[in-house]
């Protein structure tokens, strides 16, 4: 499997090889583009943009092939489920249902184009004034390893139904989906130059962020690199849309079941291996219910399925790598270190053998936790969920608010003015209430504080792929002379 870049095929010395999490081999190779590369792609994309037949498209046609390309996907699930299994670790059920959303995407896309109006604007005078969105150019989609389907999704939808051309640079550790979802948008009849990928790792990013001729970077990532590409966009006044880290807090009132919270809680830390910026991560769970939660949510962990990513039976697999794996272990050791307890998992499984060169972790619930430890503040992104105790409401609101990152949040309880009170209260980007992970393509997606710029999916992310141009026209029989004796009651 190769990358699609045009014109910047890698020599035998400058390709990577893939892994598959679960068992260490090598399951393809791809390029491994820089810089070079990126230039190659981005003159790619402003070609189409310049002189292909995408941007003057009219809008019915690309939002018909907008959903060509879901049709497309769909007839393509088989495949994208097992190789994105593979190359992540994600187990397949978990797999299936986030990737048999991916069309939703696009035919939601499509139905904003279609239905797009322009505005006409009040004004005095003898003036028809209206509006105009206009593509913004070349869209760079910088995407990670955790979600790469979907996220890209979510995005390149809304870029191509804007009329853009798109360079996408998927995580160095999972580009497969990623280039098989181009080539399945060929097929579909995207036309040539509209989206291409670059396969590589940090070189390739930083210089698609720094192109001078792309006009808008949408990257999910690690807050460092968010903060590099803001840097980078701000420099030439280009866009940013960044999602970033996060730490979740999720409340737990001690008027709600625990056991069916500690059912909930185990989703929302262990789905995806605990790697998701929206994870839940640390819960703050009201004294009364806190025994009875820390127990039940133990218990979940340690019946866990945990194996082979490609089976059906398999709840729980392995990190994306080693050094993942290594950097959740320190952070586990610091929390126990600092005084919280380790209530469940906190080793490697016994796995099978074809199984043991694989990135695995046991589910693992640190308990007893306070503030101040390193596990409550830091995101850990891995299968570990810390708990901490808090006596009322307003204490709970601080420590969900004591945090540096603002995109998810969680809030059990069975009172309504209290979940809507608290879900106010809390400094985040999205909150869920008795729920955790739900997500549609009208729902706007993104943080604040450290969580990153701007909205990804929603009709904010469809607008933020375009320009607005204002037309003002003068609709009267006679014309303005200034400088003759005309009107001289109105400048600004």
């Amino acid at each position: 499997m190769t990358s699609t870049v045009p014109g910047a095929n890698a020599t035998s010395a400058d390709v990577r090889d893939i892994l598959n999490p679960a068992t260490g081999a090598v399951i393809a190779t791809v390029a491994e583009h820089g810089a070079t590369g990126v230039d190659a792609a981005v003159a790619t994309a402003k070609a189409a943009f310049d002189s292909g037949p995408w941007p003057a498209m009219v809008r019915s046609q690309r939002a018909r092939l907008l959903l060509r390309i879901a049709d497309a996907i769909e007839a393509n699930a088989d495949r994208l489920y097992t190789l994105e299994a593979e190359n992540n670790g994600r187990p397949i059920t978990e797999t299936r249902a986030q990737l048999s959303r991916v069309p939703e995407w696009f035919r939601y896309n499509a139905g904003l184009l279609a239905a797009q109006r322009q505005a006409v604007l009040p004004g005095d005078g003898p003036y028809l004034t209206y509006q105009e969105r206009r593509p913004l150019g070349v869209c760079g989609i910088i995407t990670p390893f955790n979600h790469p389907l979907l996220i890209l999704a979510r995005s390149v939808s809304a870029a191509l139904a804007n009329g853009n051309t798109v360079v996408v640079k998927p995580s160095e550790l999972t580009p497969l989906t990623t280039l098989v979802l181009a080539d399945v948008m060929a097929e579909a009849g995207l036309p040539d130059g509209v989206v291409t990928v670059v396969t590589g790792a940090r070189e390739a990013g930083a210089r698609l962020t720094q192109h001078p001729d792309v006009a808008k970077i949408t990257l999910t990532g690690g807050t460092e690199a968010g903060r590099a590409a803001a840097v980078a966009t701000a420099s030439r006044f280009a866009r940013v849309t960044a999602e970033l880290g996060g730490k979740t807090p999720v409340i737990v009132f001690g008027d709600v079941d625990p056991v069916v919270a500690a059912e909930g809680a185990a989703f929302s830390a262990f789905v995806a291996a605990g790697q998701s910026c929206v994870a839940g991560s640390r819960f703050l769970v009201q004294r009364n219910v806190y025994d009875r939660f820390v127990a039940t949510l133990s218990a979940r962990a340690r019946a866990i399925r945990i194996g082979d990513p490609t089976d059906a039976d398999t709840q729980l697999g392995p990190l994306i790598s080693a050094r993942q794996r290594d950097k959740v272990q320190a952070l586990m050791r610091a929390g126990v270190d600092e005084g919280a307890r380790l209530a469940a998992g906190g080793g490697v499984p016994e796995l099978p053998e074809a199984l043991r060169d694989g990135f695995f972790l046991e589910p693992t619930v640190i308990a007893d936790a306070t503030m101040a430890n390193t596990v409550a503040m830091e995101e850990i992104f891995g299968p570990v969920a810390v708990v901490i105790p808090f006596d009322d409401e307003d204490e709970a609101v601080r420590m969900a608010n004591d945090n540096r990152y603002g995109l998810g949040a969680g809030v059990w309880t069975t009172d309504v003015g209290r979940a809507h009170r608290v879900a106010s209260a809390i400094v985040a980007g999205m909150v869920w209430v008795n729920d955790h992970h739900r997500l549609e393509p009208s729902l706007p997606w993104g943080g604040v504080k450290e969580s990153g710029l701007g909205k990804d999916a929603g009709s904010e992310s469809f607008d933020d792929f375009s320009w607005i141009k204002t037309v003002v026209v003068r609709t009267a029989a006679d014309h303005v002379d200034w400088y003759g004796g005309g009107e001289t009651t109105r400048l600004n």
